[in-house]
């Protein structure tokens, strides 16, 4: 097994609508059921949404232009992911 590299976002992008294992410092999940509860999970994946924001100037202002879509509600703004990795072949 080889050991992935993790991509700095301010060195590569993945392609627009590319799934990824992306890293997110201190990312919080919270717990169904558990009022509060929370768990950290700072690999999870994202789908990369290349220039989202184009057409609105104040969310491109305030997060950028990119954006990255998670399932169910994980979506981030494009700040919020520091590296990011291809997704690794199925068994």
């Amino acid at each position: 097994m080889t050991n992935a590299v993790w991509i700095p976002i301010s060195e590569n992008l993945p392609e627009d609508d590319e799934r990824v294992m992306a890293f997110i410092p201190g990312n919080r999940v919270f717990l169904p059921g558990k009022e509060l509860a929370f768990e950290v999970r700072e690999v999870i994946v994202l789908r990369f949404c290349k220039d989202y924001f184009a057409q609105n100037i104040e969310k491109r202002e305030k997060h950028g232009p990119h954006f990255w879509a998670g399932e169910g509600n994980s979506n981030h703004f494009f700040g919020d992911v520091t590296h990011w990795q291809p997704m690794p072949p199925s068994p």
